[in-house]
């Protein structure tokens, strides 16, 4: 049995998946297997995988039936011998100790479900602002707390750059096929079940952007999937027997936030704002009051819904210097 099964599915990504095998086959981590989901390829993908099988058989080539990523994942996780199993695209680079050090990440913390690392987006002609600033937010979080603490703001982990173990992957049920992300998805479903999640504190992964990405693409990657799908994690847990709640921020975040959260039975009481133009009117209903008025929050869930770059940090302080605290009294959400 190989230490770790490195889970790859593959569409039509002839032009770089010889690449991003490669890039697995090189680690330094030698005890592998990479098992590759073809997934309905209309180009030579599957012809380029069998060609490279016949060289390392450490490559196991699964037909699949276009049925989409998580059916492809679940279908190669079937397939999978190792007791920890790592994620891959066929369009990404892996670096070549990135296995060495996520196995390393595993076994010095057994408490971890899931360890993903650093990465660097490529290529820069590609990598727009907004991918910049999740890049560098995500680098930070790089030990089981920062990621508890940030769950809720975007996805902690990227998905191909993580290794998860076997046993807390299949108690989870594998991935699940919806209107929804994959992959935050099962992360948050991981938090949910008390399982740890963190990234190694170096890039280990060459991490592709572009215009064909299925995160630009696919509406199951759209901000309101991500809103939608965060609320009713939060039904489940932090807003469990809640029936109301107070949103700080009244801009375009807080009231997606604030709609989905009506979809879940849960009202806004007020918001919270920074915003003098914004303090004193109604938003969705619900009075919008000065953030100096945040002790009014007692006792209710505080979300802190604001988007702006740079405004979680003071926020943060803020709310400290009131008095609340991360986690306790207040979630910050994105």
């Amino acid at each position: 049995m190989p230490r770790v099964s490195v889970l790859m599915p593959v569409r039509d990504a002839a032009h770089t998946v010889r690449a991003a095998a490669r890039s697995i086959l090189w680690q330094t981590e030698r005890d592998l297997e990479l098992v590759a989901v073809d997934d309905g390829s209309s180009d030579c993908s599957a012809d380029l995988l069998r060609r490279l099988a016949e060289r390392d058989a450490r490559l196991v080539v699964v037909r699949g039936r276009g049925e989409g990523i998580a059916g492809a994942l679940n279908r190669g996780l079937a397939r999978c011998d190792a007791a920890v199993v790592a994620r891959m695209d066929a369009d990404d680079l892996a670096h070549p100790r990135r296995l060495e050090r996520q196995l390393a990440a595993l076994t010095a913390l057994p408490r971890l479900c899931a360890v993903g690392t650093q990465v660097r987006a490529f290529p820069r002609a590609y990598v727009r602002d907004g991918m910049r600033r999740y890049v560098e937010w995500l680098n930070g979080l790089t030990t089981p707390e920062l990621v508890a603490r940030d769950l809720l703001v975007e996805a902690p982990l990227v998905h191909p750059a993580v290794a998860i173990r076997r046993d807390a992957l299949e108690r989870l049920c594998g991935w699940r096929d919806g209107p929804f992300p994959e992959d935050y998805d099962l992360w948050l479903r991981a938090s949910e079940a008390g399982a740890a999640l963190s990234n190694v504190a170096e890039p280990l992964l060459l991490w592709r952007e572009g215009p064909g990405r299925a995160t630009r693409q696919d509406p199951r990657y759209a901000f309101a999937r991500f809103v939608a799908l965060k609320c009713t994690h939060l039904r489940r847990t932090v807003l469990a027997g809640r029936d109301e709640v107070v949103l700080w921020g009244a801009g375009e975040t807080g009231r997606a936030f604030s709609d989905a959260l009506i979809q879940e039975g849960v009202r806004v009481a007020f918001f919270l704002d920074v915003d003098a133009r914004k303090v004193g009117r109604t938003v969705r209903g619900a009075p919008v009051l000065s953030y100096r008025e945040a002790p009014r929050a007692r006792g209710l869930p505080l979300l802190v819904a604001v988007g702006a770059p740079g405004a979680r940090p003071l926020i943060r302080a803020e709310l400290a210097k009131q008095g609340f605290a991360d986690l306790r009294d207040f979630w910050c959400v994105s």
